[in-house]
């Protein structure tokens, strides 16, 4: 098995290390305690929601609010089964997941549920989520888990798990025009991770690319990628000049015109870093 333990002790502040082969370099203890105060957030933002707020159109074009917190729930249960080992290749691709397509159905098994015990199993998985990786990590347990590019280090997953939630708590919050509340620690993380996942499906698709970005806002910072071999992306966090941090992993992810946030970049490393957000708006019937 390829050596992606996570080398805390080597980190330097206010930076993060991403590869696909190799040493993984973040703080997975960190991520959780800013996941957990990300999710606060957002639980407080629900527990005040009414019935209307509930049935309210979102980012995604089928779901709404409501369908979007029961992903959620699935994507806890996900996580529970990485960490616990027991997964069933869930994300793997090469078992029939689509992220177009498959996300979709898992909501079904919930679909006559109430919003308010939609919500009372979205805090009681997330407990169950928290309380599983903390342990895990305690243990200092190292397996890998199967993500759409491939096995990673079950940590990358919970990185993966938290990335997914970011997005779709904007997905809700936004489509209403409402403040999504996210703070600099979890908004790197959430980008971080967008870039490299962006880079990976690039890399699938045999279109490397080698480019610095330099993000502004909350997460700002320079974004070093490299994917011209395994994936690798360096983060050091810094206050600097470019598109903001959150709107470039909107647009990574298919939520915004990859070229209205990125227009700047040379067009080969606009068009290898835009391959996922096209995959993700492309039906799956029109799919080559």
């Amino acid at each position: 098995m390829t050596d992606r333990s996570l080398v805390h002790e080597k980190i330097l502040p206010g930076q993060l290390l991403l590869q696909t082969e190799g040493v993984c370099n973040f703080d997975a203890e960190h991520l959780l305690e800013v996941w957990g105060a990300q999710r606060q957030r957002f639980t407080a933002v629900l527990q005040e929601f009414s019935p209307v707020d509930w049935a309210a159109p979102t980012r995604c074009a089928t779901w709404s609010a409501h369908d979007v917190v029961r992903h959620l729930c699935d994507g806890n249960g996900i996580g529970l089964a990485w960490i616990s080992g027991t997964d069933d290749g869930a994300l793997d691709l090469t078992a029939g997941f689509d992220p177009r397509i498959t996300p979709g159905r898992w909501p079904a098994a919930s679909a006559t549920e109430s919003p308010a015990t939609t919500l009372g199993r979205f805090l009681a998985t997330t407990e169950d989520l928290f309380a599983a990786a903390r342990a895990r990590l305690a243990q200092r347990w190292r397996f890998d888990v199967r993500l759409p590019y491939g096995p990673m280090d079950w940590t990358i997953g919970v990185l993966h798990g938290f990335w997914d939630s970011w997005l779709h708590e904007r997905d809700v919050l936004l489509a209403r025009g409402a403040e999504h509340p996210t703070g600099g620690g979890a908004t790197a993380y959430a980008t971080a991770y967008g870039v490299f996942i962006a880079a990976a499906v690039a890399s699938m698709l045999a279109d490397p690319v080698q480019q610095t970005l330099t993000l502004s806002g909350d997460g700002g910072g320079i974004y070093d990628l490299d994917s011209r071999g395994p994936v690798t992306l360096t983060v050091s966090q810094a206050t600097t000049v470019g598109p903001p941090a959150a709107q470039v992993a909107d647009a990574l992810a298919g939520r915004a015109p990859v070229t209205a946030v990125l227009g700047d970049l040379p067009a080969s490393s606009r068009i290898a870093l835009s391959h996922m957000a096209d995959f993700f708006n492309t039906p799956a019937e029109q799919a080559p």
